[in-house]
């Protein structure tokens, strides 16, 4: 009887990664590959991978080894060029803290508008080039997204009805640190929708 944990289970499964860079899965008590564990990712199974040595958790470098893999097999590239050389510019940024709460926040809800995009994916690729129509309706679902997660920071606001400034805006000093931080995120929010339009301007 097998004394693997259920994919549905709370409990996140337990990788071990021993200095000879093999994986351990303590679940299924077997070597697992990057291939085993990105097929885990896509079924829902939960995992932590930590350094069998160190026992520091490392699930970041692991998933990320997964993504490389991924990006170096033909036809299943998912990162552009370019978005690859912005990311790589946002290091040290001043929008940097702000980034991976935006990326979560939009891959959510792409996430969610997956089966719509599916089949706006198959009328895009599945019939020919990819349209300019087409990628007009990315920008904008990149623009609404970006719009979304601004009005989502306005929650913190101190005055409930407090309006998000608009990008051209300055954001103004409000008294407390916590009016201070929205300000800033604010500020940072309309440098990355700057970024975002010059960089999509480009394609």
């Amino acid at each position: 009887m097998s004394n693997a944990t259920p994919p549905n289970s709370s409990a996140p499964i337990t990788i071990k990664k021993y200095a000879n860079r093999r994986l351990y899965n303590t679940a299924s008590s077997a070597y697992v590959t990057l291939a085993d564990l990105a097929k885990m990712v896509k079924t829902g199974e939960d995992f932590v991978v930590y350094d069998a040595k160190s026992n520091e958790e490392i699930t970041r470098s692991v998933l990320t080894q997964i993504i490389f893999e991924q990006e170096g097999i033909e036809g299943q590239s998912l990162l552009p060029i370019t978005f690859l050389r912005q990311l790589i510019r946002f290091y040290g940024d001043s929008v940097q803290a702000l980034l991976p709460s935006y990326l979560e926040y939009s891959i959510d809800q792409f996430s969610g508008e997956s089966p719509a995009m599916r089949e706006a994916a198959t009328r895009a690729f599945g019939h020919g080039p990819f349209s300019p129509a087409s990628f007009s309706a990315l920008q904008d679902m990149t623009r609404k997204n970006l719009a979304a997660f601004t009005q989502a920071l306005g929650v913190f606001a101190p005055f409930a009805g407090a309006k998000p400034p608009a990008p051209s805006d300055t954001a103004k000093p409000e008294p407390g640190q916590a009016s201070a931080d929205i300000n800033e995120l604010r500020a940072q929010l309309s440098e990355m929708r700057r970024r975002l339009d010059s960089l999509t301007d480009k394609t």
